[in-house]
């Protein structure tokens, strides 16, 4: 005889396809109108965050001593061809003039290949923002942020 489903008995459904694959697609990556933010898809999508939330900070705290600062993260510097080949600049401050706001540029490769691992690039990106902004202020890095690292 056949197999009999009892209807009083919960069906389970497995969280993974016949092939245990589990969720894919976009519903599985979460959506903003369920509450829940879409995941980045790339390393770049990913750090571009982490800078977006250390710029925000820092920015919100110090917006009227800086007045008009354009955050830009880039994969890699342009280096000249004379540039000293044992060093690579993690980012730039160029001051800006008049109506020309100031550039803060973070470079995402170079951080990225000295940091083991994730906290240690937040670390990095942190300190890198907080020298920058103390540099453009002309005030201490560890008063700009306190979570600013003292040694």
């Amino acid at each position: 005889m056949g197999s009999r489903l009892v209807e009083d008995s919960p069906v389970r459904r497995s969280r993974r396809d016949r092939r245990g694959r589990g969720l894919r697609g976009p519903g599985a990556l979460g959506h903003v109108g369920f509450g829940r933010p879409p995941r980045p898809r790339t390393s770049g999508e990913s750090f571009d965050r982490l800078v977006l939330d250390v710029v925000t900070d820092i920015d919100a705290r110090w917006s009227d001593r800086l007045g008009l600062v354009e955050y830009v993260v880039e994969d890699i510097p342009q280096l000249p061809d004379d540039w000293d080949p044992g060093s690579v600049p993690l980012s730039s401050l160029v001051r800006g003039t008049g109506t020309t706001p100031s550039r803060l540029v973070i470079f995402r490769r170079p951080l990225e290949h000295r940091a083991a691992d994730r906290t240690d690039l937040e670390a990095m990106v942190l300190t890198v923002v907080v020298e920058q902004v103390a540099e453009l202020l002309g005030i201490e890095p560890s008063d700009v942020d306190p979570r600013y690292p003292e040694d």
